[in-house]
């Protein structure tokens, strides 16, 4: 797992910061290569990796299927999860402090984990999604209870392009007083997306306010999508 850590630190966390503030997200390239992303399109089928398989037509959240991980997570994804959140629990507590919040967020997942297995959250909400043909996910935010981390990532699988047509990330902002602004992006196999769980602080004339912030995938034309969504607080179920 050196790689994969080496990867994520050589990445311009500065820039990243920076990215966050200004728009909510960020999109970083090339943090898994073509094997990587086979390996964990292929992990999909292994039932014994997974603790929930969610229809997505079922709950109207959309159309398609994600699964759940179980404890404990595979070494690529663990890897991942605990190498980015230092690097981004500096940036939420920063919101938290312009927000003129008293929330902070500890440094270490470990203590976010403890910190919601304190409040009945024990259940990891890691996830593979996989669409086809007519497949998407309405806007949405990813909160699982009481404790909670404000932002969370999302690992593209697959080529678009090659392996699907459509099936772009959606993310809207609300703006108080005004109409939503959406943003759209494409990521390619092996991008990471970095992006806030449900708002960001925006500057207005008399200081900071939140901006509420969901997310999405639009319908997918062709082919197969399948996307790693890493989210650092875990569930009640």
């Amino acid at each position: 797992m050196e790689k994969i850590v080496e990867r994520l630190r050589s990445k311009d966390w500065q820039q990243v910061s920076a990215d966050m503030h200004e728009r909510g997200y960020t999109l970083l390239t090339g943090i898994l290569s073509e094997t990587e992303c086979q390996e964990l399109i292929e992990l999909y089928n292994n039932d014994t990796a997974y603790r929930k398989t969610i229809s997505m037509q079922r709950y109207r959240f959309g159309a398609g299927e994600y699964r759940y991980f179980r404890y404990p997570l595979p070494e690529l994804i663990q890897a991942v999860r605990e190498t980015c959140y230092p690097y981004l629990a500096v940036i939420a507590n920063k919101w938290m402090e312009i927000l003129q919040s008293d929330l902070r967020f500890p440094s270490a997942h470990s203590t976010l984990r403890e910190q919601c297995s304190g409040k009945g959250q024990d259940k990891p909400t890691v996830l593979i999604l996989k669409y086809g043909p007519g497949g998407f996910n309405t806007l949405h935010q990813d909160l699982y209870g009481e404790i909670w981390f404000p932002m969370q990532l999302v690992l593209f699988l697959n080529e678009p392009g090659e392996d699907y047509s459509g099936g772009e990330f959606v993310l809207t902002e609300q703006i108080p007083r005004a109409q939503s602004k959406a943003s759209v992006i494409q990521g390619r196999r092996g991008d990471m997306l970095l992006f806030t769980t449900n708002f960001r602080p925006a500057k207005g004339s008399r200081g900071y306010y939140r901006v509420n912030m969901k997310h999405g995938v639009s319908s997918i034309h062709s082919g197969n999508r399948h996307t790693l969504g890493i989210i650092f607080h875990d569930a009640l179920s």
